[in-house]
């Protein structure tokens, strides 16, 4: 039986993207407690901003070699083991009673977290065929959003009804049902249905050594413009939604956390949005660097409206701002989209695990940076607009660095208005 028609490849599918929803939620929920992990551990801007870090930053520092493994090794085990570490360090957060228990929680979420999209993209790769791939990365990026889109208002409400100790301590074990469920579905099952797929994809696949491949990788053009314009538009998402962002509606608005929360799900609705619209319009105009660069530009114009507000813009502009930041974001898969139509088969997973790790460094960055600043001036002037003021500078730069990696990019097409591999770019 041929996986890519097999019915079961559905089942792998929902699996697979019910557990991602799970998963990223738990990537932005912190930024709902800011505020009260500040109060309850006594701890300062700075330190939240690191606590927001270090799940990114182990997050970052494992993707080369996940895809490394993934290409090796196969991607189900790996990303059964990540549900269950990333359930497990989401108890043990609930369950903190220190500052330090906290850090422990969130390098054990990180572990498990570092493990889901690379493999996914294999995943995906194995069971679907090339023209079902590309639709489908698009919904598998509009999912993640989904999860982004869970840790606003449900979560919220989930907290002030369980507090934040009992809604940690439900999704992470929620997240460990979700590993036993992919080891049936990934594991047991999909190896009586096809006990030889291992061997099939070993044969397909000719293996070279680590070294070189990394050597290759590192040192082509393609990846590296891929690397730069993921790191412009995921962190400056990311990183300021899953740490910053409900605290500011708090701090320079006066909104209450509920409402803060409401004021992120607008971003959020336009990730789940622009995943689709993105990968759509791509297909229609069978290009992916245009219409990539025009949503780099919108994304830098509209963080910079930020400074040009002082740090606080009128409500009315906010709520489009954060809609717009969303709908950008949301756009974020055309870079797999690139590295798919740019790299062979057997480079996916890496390809895909460095352009991650530009994305994610950016959201290591940004939460320390902008936490750095926020006390900073803030310490300095003795107001907290003109500390927020001052982090949106990061950003901004962010964005421009974005901007260069996607302009960076070289794509060929064919007279017919067909993409075509561009494997040798450098």
């Amino acid at each position: 039986m041929d996986k890519q028609k097999s019915g079961f490849r559905w089942i792998v599918f929902g699996s697979v993207l019910f557990t991602y929803v799970l998963m990223s939620s738990q990537r932005t929920a912190p930024g709902l407690i800011t505020d009260q992990v500040m109060f309850d551990f006594q701890v300062t801007a700075t330190t939240i901003g690191l606590l927001t870090s270090i799940q990114f930053f182990v997050y970052t520092g494992l993707q080369i070699p996940m895809g490394l493994l993934a290409d090796r090794f196969g991607p189900n085990f790996f990303l059964i083991v990540g549900a269950f570490l990333t359930g497990l360090g989401t108890i043990i957060y609930s369950l903190g009673t220190h500052e330090f228990v906290l850090f422990f929680a969130r390098i054990m979420t990180g572990l498990g977290d570092a493990t889901i999209w690379v493999n996914m993209v294999l995943i995906l790769s194995q069971w679907f065929n090339a023209k079902e791939f590309t639709r489908l990365i698009g919904v598998a990026a509009m999912t993640g959003s989904l999860g982004f889109l869970l840790a606003t208002v449900p979560f919220s409400t989930l907290i002030d009804y369980l507090g934040w100790g009992g809604s940690f301590f439900s999704a992470g074990l929620l997240l460990s049902l979700c590993g036993i469920l992919l080891y049936f579905v990934l594991g047991k099952k999909t190896r009586q249905l096809f006990p030889n797929g291992s061997a099939v994809v070993k044969k397909e696949i000719q293996r070279e050594k680590t070294m070189v491949l990394l050597r290759r990788i590192l040192s082509n053009r393609q990846a590296w413009a891929l690397f730069f314009c993921h790191f412009g538009i995921v962190g400056t998402y990311v990183g300021f939604i899953s740490s910053w962002g409900v605290p500011y509606g708090m701090n320079v608005y006066g909104m209450t956390r509920s409402a803060a929360s409401q004021l992120m799900m607008f971003s959020l609705i336009g990730a789940f949005i622009g995943a689709p619209l993105g990968s759509w319009i791509s297909s229609r105009l069978e290009t992916i660097k245009r219409p990539y660069i025009v949503v780099h530009i919108i994304l830098l114009l509209s963080w910079s409206i930020f400074l040009f507000f002082n740090g606080q813009p009128p409500f009315s502009l906010l709520t489009m701002l954060f809609f717009i930041i969303g709908l950008a974001y949301g756009a974020n898969a055309l870079t797999f989209a690139a590295v798919r139509q740019s790299f062979s088969i057997r480079e996916i997973g890496i390809v895909s695990g460095f352009a991650n790790t530009g994305g994610f460094l950016s959201a290591v960055l940004l939460p320390s940076i902008f936490g750095k600043m926020l006390d900073h001036f803030q310490a300095v002037s003795g107001s907290v607009i003109d500390g927020y003021y001052y982090g949106f500078i990061t950003p901004v730069i962010f964005s421009v660095i974005g901007l260069i990696g996607v302009s960076s990019i070289r794509e060929k097409r064919r007279e017919a208005g067909h993409m075509i591999n561009s494997t040798n770019l450098k």
